[in-house]
């Protein structure tokens, strides 16, 4: 689809002051250097996986949402603004979109694409992550993630990288959490230097055990 949303008037007002207002992620000073210092030892040890297929078919569709915003990457420091704005995204999008599968959609089992009304987990998380980078969040802090839910079933979250950790919208709720307090168990994500590029993750969503996704994502 890779339609131009705009962010309707009732909640656009409100994010245009915070976007005035927000602090740039690249300018977090001492501590963002600190944070890009420890952030770039750590890529060293990244391993590789395959991204999702219907990743692969979004970005060739939309291939200026899937470049490199820079070649370097930070935390972002986080403020009261800044966490306001991130919960009104997550609970606008999980309110607005209707939670639907691509087979009903799209009559295929894998399609991502932003959504007009209606999608299924990884749609609302392309749209949580290009309202975010408008409100302006660096694409690096962004990362789509594949996790196993509770029933062991694949399922697609937005990571947060933040200079207080590593925190997730869900279109399961509104609430923001920190990535160990959901008990998923998280597969890989998109890696900060690439978003085209993906690595793999250990339970905690940090580490680097190659794991198989045998279902598709809900």
């Amino acid at each position: 689809m890779g339609h131009d949303m705009k962010i309707p008037a009732a909640i656009g007002a409100a994010f245009l002051g915070l976007v005035v207002s927000m602090p740039q992620a690249g300018s977090a000073g001492r501590a963002g250097d600190a944070a890009q210092a420890g952030q770039q030892a750590g890529e060293s040890r990244e391993v590789t996986a395959l991204p999702p297929v219907g990743f692969v078919q979004f970005c060739a569709r939309n291939p200026a949402d899937c470049r490199p915003a820079s070649r370097h990457t930070a935390l972002v420091p986080m403020s009261g603004e800044r966490w306001r704005a991130v919960y009104r995204v997550n609970s606008y999008v999980n309110a607005r979109i209707v939670p639907m599968s691509d087979s009903e959609i799209y009559g295929e089992a894998e399609h991502w694409a932003y959504p007009e009304a209606a999608g299924d987990c990884e749609d609302y998380v392309l749209m949580k992550k290009r309202y975010l980078e408008r409100l302006g969040f660096a694409r690096s802090s962004l990362l789509i993630t594949v996790v196993l839910d509770e029933r062991n079933e694949g399922h697609a979250v937005l990571t947060l990288r933040t200079d207080e950790g590593d925190f997730i919208l869900d279109n399961r709720r509104n609430e923001i959490r920190p990535s160990a307090e959901l008990g998923y168990t998280f597969l890989k994500r998109q890696s900060e230097r690439d978003p085209k590029k993906w690595v793999a993750l250990d339970e905690g969503g940090t580490g680097a055990a190659p794991r198989v996704l045998a279902s598709g994502l809900d």
